[in-house]
C-alpha cells in the first residue's frame, strides 16, 4: 500500500520558521563604596568582565566620581551570572563592592 503524498517544502519551510526577537538585555552596574580599592575595582573588571587595563581604569574612575558605571551588557542569565561572581570575589576579599543590573533602555 503507497500513498503518494506531495509536500511543498516550501510552504513546510514557511510554518516552521518562527520570528524569534532577541533576548532582552540588561546592563550590569557596578556601585561606589567608600571601602573598596581602586585596584580591586580594576582587577575585577579586567578578569570578569574582560575589560582591558586602560578600559577598566576608565570605569573605575567613573564610578568613584559619578557613583555608578555600566560595566557590560548581556542577556539576563549571564548579567546575573557576572554579578554574582563580583559579589563572591567581593566577598572573599571582604569588600562590600555591589553589582545591580538594570533593563537597558530603549
Amino acid at each position: 500500500m503507497s500513498t503518494n503524498t506531495t509536500i511543498d517544502k516550501e510552504k513546510l519551510k514557511a510554518e516552521l520558521t518562527v520570528d524569534m526577537a532577541p533576548p532582552p538585555l540588561y546592563q550590569v552596574i557596578m556601585l561606589n563604596d567608600d571601602f573598596t580599592t581602586m585596584d580591586f575595582v580594576v582587577d575585577v573588571l579586567m578578569h570578569v568582565f574582560r575589560k582591558s587595563a586602560d578600559e577598566a581604569e576608565r570605569i573605575m574612575l567613573t564610578i568613584h566620581y559619578q557613583g555608578r558605571a555600566v560595566c557590560g551588557i548581556y542577556p539576563k542569565d549571564i548579567a546575573a551570572t557576572r554579578i554574582h561572581q563580583v559579589h563572591q570575589l567581593a566577598q572573599q576579599a571582604q569588600h562590600p563592592l555591589k553589582c545591580i543590573m538594570e533593563p537597558v533602555p530603549a
